[in-house]
Parts: C-alpha cells; structure tokens; sequence
C-alpha cells in the first residue's frame, strides 16, 4: 500500500517529477515528461507496480527529511538501534536526459542497508528487459530506457534488482537513474557529488532571483519552487500537479488527472511569478498560454497537454488498483472538450497583466487573437456551460462563468483604452459587459440567501463566487458581496475550511456519486476576501490555519479531510500554492498585493449613474470599482 499522500516530498528537474516518501521509497516517477507514461507507479497500486526503495533493512526507530535550504534537494535521515544514515535525493535542472540520484552516506554507527529496484513501464504494466553493463543496469521496452548505476553488487530475483550493503560514517554509496530512448546509446552515468553541487547552485541562483517582499516567506518561497518544479520548462507551461488520480476522498471514484496545464490558472500563475520577480518564467508561461490557443477560438480548451498538444482523451487503468482502492485510475482528461466559459475571461485578463508588467513586449498575446476570442465569446456567452469546477452534469448557466465572461469584455475595454485593442471597438465592448453585468446582478443573485448562486435560480452556494470583488465585478464593501461571503461561511465551510460546492443534492450539479474534501484553493480565496473586507484578524487566522495543513517539506494537495487529517486529491497542486503565494502577498503587501493590483488594472473610474450612490464604477462597464485607491479602509 503506498504511503499517506502528506508523505510525500517531491524532486524534479523542471521537466518531470517524482514522488518520494518517508519509507526511502520513490513510488511515483513519469519519465521523461511529467505526462509521460510512468515508470514507477506504485502510488496507484502497490510496489509490483513499480518503485525504487533504498532503506534501512532493520527497523528505523526515527525518520526526518528536509529540502536543504531554498533548494529542491531532499535528505531524510533514518536512525536504527545500530546507527543512522542519510539518503539525499535530486534530480540536476538541465541535465539532458532525466535522470534521479541518490547519495547514501553514514552518521553514526553502521547501517544494514537494502535497494530494490522495480521498473515497469507504462504506468506498472510493462516489465522490461534488463542487461547487466559491469556497474548497474539498462532496462530498456519499446521506446523507454533507463540507465541504473550501482557502487554495489545486483542480484536479480523475479523480475525485480535487490542488493545488500552497509555503510558507516566513512562510507558513502552514490546510485543514479538515468531515462534515455531505448533507440539509442545508454548515457554515461555523471557523478553524483558534481551533480548535487550542480543542483544546488541551480536552486540558490533560482532563489535568489526572487524579489518578494512580503510575510511568510518561507512558505512563499517553498512554494514558489515547487511551482518551479511544476514547470516543463521547454515549453513555459505549469501542470496543475504532478499526479494522475490522487482521489478527493479515499476510495472514492473522483480521480482524474492533472498533469496538464490550465488556461485558468493564467493570471492568478502570472500575479504569483511577477510579485517575486520571476519574469522569465511569466514570459514563458505567457508565451505558452499564446501558443496554446492560436486558431480558431471556437477551438480554444481549457486545458492542454505541456507543449500545448490538444488531445487528451480520457482512459482508465484496469490494472492499477488506485491509491488505497480508489478507483478508476485515470489517464487524460475529457475535461478537455467542455465548454467553460470563465477560461475566455481569464485568457483577457492574463493579457492585461501580462501588458501591465516587465515581461518582454515580443511574449504578448497578439491583438488580433485576442479581437478573435472576444468575437467567438460575444456570440457564445448567453449558452450554458460546465463551469469553473468542470461538472459532468448538465451544462447550467453558471454564476462565475457569467462573471468571467464579463471580465473578458471588461479587460477589452482597458485594452482599447490603453491603444492596443481597436478604440472603435471600446463603446461596443462596454455595452457586452453591461448587458453581461445586468443579467448576472438580475439572474444571478437571490434575495432571499441574500447571495450569489451557483447557477441562474438556483438555491445553491459556489466557492467560485467568492470571486466576485477580486476580479472587480463588485467591490468588496457591496452588500451582495458581503451577503455572499456570509452565506459561504455558513453553508461550504467546514472545520474551517471551504468546500467548493454542495455536493450530494438533488439538483445533481456535478454528476458524481459520492463527495469531497474541502478546498484548499477557495479556502485562501475566503481569506483573501476577508482582508478586503477589512477583518484582517480573521484573515490571518485563516492563512496560518492553511498553512499548518503543509506537509514537514511545505507541500500541499489540491484538498483536505478535516476529519481524518489527511491531504486529499493530486499532489503537490499547483494552485494551492499560488493562492498561498498570493493570500500571503495579499495580507502582508498592502496596496502590492495582487487582489488591490488585480483592481487597479481596469482602466479609468467614476462615479455611475445608476446603482450605490457615490460608489466609484468602471467608465467601461458601471462596474463598482473595487480599486483600494478608492476603498484605502480595505488594506488598512
């Protein structure tokens, strides 16, 4: 049975991933894509499947691990009745070839020590053929090699590598993983002393580019590389996570796979990089995010493959048995075919942040793309959608899908504004977002919950209307607002925490049997809309309650079970982090932080006629302003 995910620490080399924990045990390596096929997939199923174990062979009295110090190197040290030892675990950024070391030294005393070694290819199901080279292995099926060398002796026993050998605290033993296409040459294996100084420097020169000035920056920085980690660096894009089908709650079937990257996750990804400094990995990611959706608009997705391939259809894995019986295990997503409607509203206002910043002038998403979008959304915004969460219900006239909707036309008339949009087209755009503004305020908001719903005449709560002031649609100090925070207080959070929506209901939004835990993401949204609410207090309290839910290394998943104290869903998730990144900023930055920033990027403001006397509202749209140049008492 592999380890609980909080387990977990991680290792990567910004093209993939792999997942080691507190036993000495990597059970989760896809190479040489953090979507390839795995390699070791014992995550979901068990150590047949596939892992890499390099542990004491006596029974470990005590276990620590740590990255060492603004790096993604990993230690953990085992202590046994006889000693203890020190594996350390990396994998070198900009090797070539993917490839995992891990460096065996003593402490005190000597240490028995084991290895075994399971390859299986395509996610636990093939074995390969293996062929002895005098200091290791190659293992090589169809299109997969790996390279093993060993400073010990290899014995081979039922398709598995095992080997004993002690070592004291003048011993060290030094063992690396090297993938390579089975067509060619195995690589030579490097020296892992050199490698991990290499690794090292990387991670230190990487840190120190960072320019966040904010609370909390330890956890902001750990956080920041592992979105680092996230990355495929050839392309520029930032998967979602790391895994394939870490359920939302155990033994349940909400499995899917998350190794992809998120057109919506675009400004929120931007706001995170630029606030610490990171221009070129903003630059990247907006240059993927141009790329992805060139074409047709009609055509654009919601998600797409890391070097932005669009086909991601849906499978499952009979032979896996899922993480602690949780199935089905799934490979791709057809998430990818919905329509979602927040995406065109989060594409525009990733082009106003990314115009609005340092990133280099020949990385911005073209004008004429963006006229293509905005005629495509026009024509499309009035069908129902999937909505941000992605149901496989009915398609509904979802409330944040309208919101972002509005966004999208809201931002093309800051674009127009500011001479790179058509300025003819301003006055059109602005009456789109009227018109969008009205329906949602009229169809949108119930009276009576006093609140915002999930979807138009419903009764239901949405963790995603929580987004309502920091995309500017509202401001925070607007009754509806405030109306809506209250009711998602009362009605999603539980034991502290957010859950993104009411599952179980008769209304069957999302199609699913069974339900989840609550959300780390709009748990920090909450947060964040507390401290515009201006109860900072209760803000705070919120965060440190979050950010007590990482793991010893700082990692967190995409939910947790408050009952049981588990992390739950694919790992480490990507949007945790961010939002941990931005709510930290949010809190300790004042008039910097991205949920102010965020309102300040819309363009001019004034008084409107219609709605709250003496409320500032967009020129564009009639929008309330939530700019905290006009509300100074929502960062005080």
């Amino acid at each position: 049975m592999p380890s609980k995910i909080e387990d977990y620490a991680i290792i990567g080399d910004t093209k993939t991933v792999a997942l080691v924990d507190l036993t000495g045990s990597i059970d989760w390596w896809c190479a040489p894509r953090i979507d390839s096929g795995a390699a070791f997939a014992a995550l979901l199923g068990d150590a047949s499947n596939g892992r890499w174990l390099i542990a004491p062979k006596d029974q470990v009295t005590k276990v620590s691990r740590h990255y060492e110090p603004e790096t993604l190197v990993l230690e953990t040290v085992f202590e046994t009745a006889s000693g203890s030892v020190s594996v350390c675990d990396f994998m070198p950024p900009g090797a070539g070839h993917s490839m995992i070391h891990r460096i065996v030294e003593g402490r005190a005393g000597t240490v028995e020590m084991q290895m075994e070694l399971i390859v299986r290819y395509e996610y636990g199901a093939v074995t390969p053929w293996a062929t002895a080279t005098g200091d290791g292995l190659v293992l090589v099926a169809a299109r997969d090699g790996l390279r093993l060398h060993s400073p010990v002796r290899l014995v081979g026993q039922d398709n598995t590598t095992v080997a004993s050998f002690s070592v004291s605290g003048t011993v060290r033993r030094t063992f690396s993983l090297t993938w390579f296409p089975s067509v060619r040459d195995a690589p030579l294996p490097l020296d892992s002393l050199a490698a991990r100084n290499r690794t090292r420097r990387y991670w230190h020169d990487w840190v120190g580019r960072c320019t966040y000035k904010g609370g909390w920056r330890d956890p902001v920085v750990r956080s920041l590389i592992t979105l680092k980690a996230l990355t495929y660096m050839p392309s520029g894009a930032i998967c979602a996570a790391a895994t394939t089908s870490l359920p939302e709650t155990i033994g349940g079937s909400r499995n899917w796979d998350y190794r992809y990257s998120w057109l919506r996750d675009a400004t929120f990804t931007l706001d995170a990089l630029l606030l610490s400094g990171y221009t070129d990995e903003a630059a990247a990611w907006v240059a993927w995010l141009r790329r992805a959706v060139a074409g047709n608009p009609g055509e654009m997705q919601i998600m797409y493959g890391v070097d932005g391939q669009r086909r991601l259809q849906e499978f499952e894995l009979d032979h896996l048995g899922g993480y602690e019986g949780s199935k089905p295990v799934r490979i791709g997503n057809k998430a990818a075919t919905q329509l979602q409607l927040d995406v065109y509203g989060e594409v525009m206002d990733s082009a106003v942040t990314d115009r609005h910043s340092a990133i280099p002038g020949e990385s911005h998403m073209s004008p004429d793309l963006m006229m293509a979008v905005l005629d495509h959304l026009e024509r499309i915004w009035r069908q129902p959608d999937n909505g941000i969460w992605e149901v496989r219900g009915p398609r509904r006239h979802f409330t944040h899908s309208k919101v972002m909707a509005w966004v999208a036309f809201d931002r093309a008339v800051t674009l127009a504004a500011d001479g790179v949009l058509a300025k003819e087209r301003l006055g059109h755009w602005q009456q789109v977002a009227d018109d969008i503004h009205a329906e949602v305020c009229q169809k949108g908001f119930d009276a009576e919950l006093n609140s915002f719903t999930q979807y138009y005449g419903s009764k239901l709560l949405d963790a995603s209307l929580l987004m309502v002031a920091p995309v500017g649609f509202l401001p925070a100090d607007d009754p509806r607002v405030v109306g809506t925070v209250d009711a998602i207080q009362k009605g999603l959070v539980t034991d502290g925490f957010v859950r993104r929506y009411q599952t179980g209901t008769d209304d069957d939004v999302d199609g699913l049997k069974g339900t989840e835990g609550v959300f780390l993401m709009t748990s920090f949204w909450l947060a964040d809309n507390l401290a515009l609410l201006g109860r900072h207090d209760e803000s705070k309290e919120m965060f440190e309650r979050l950010c007590a839910l990482c793991n010893d290394v700082g990692l967190l998943s995409e939910e947790y079970d408050p009952k049981a104290h588990r992390l739950l869903g694919n790992f480490p998730q990507a949007f945790s982090h961010v939002a941990l990144i931005n709510t930290a900023a949010n809190l300790s930055m004042a008039e910097h932080g991205p949920s102010v920033m965020r309102g300040r990027r819309y363009g001019p403001h004034t008084v409107g006629a219609s709605g709250q006397a003496d409320q500032p509202r967009s020129a564009a749209t009639g929008a309330l302003d939530p700019s905290a140049a006009n509300h100074p008492e929502l960062v005080s």
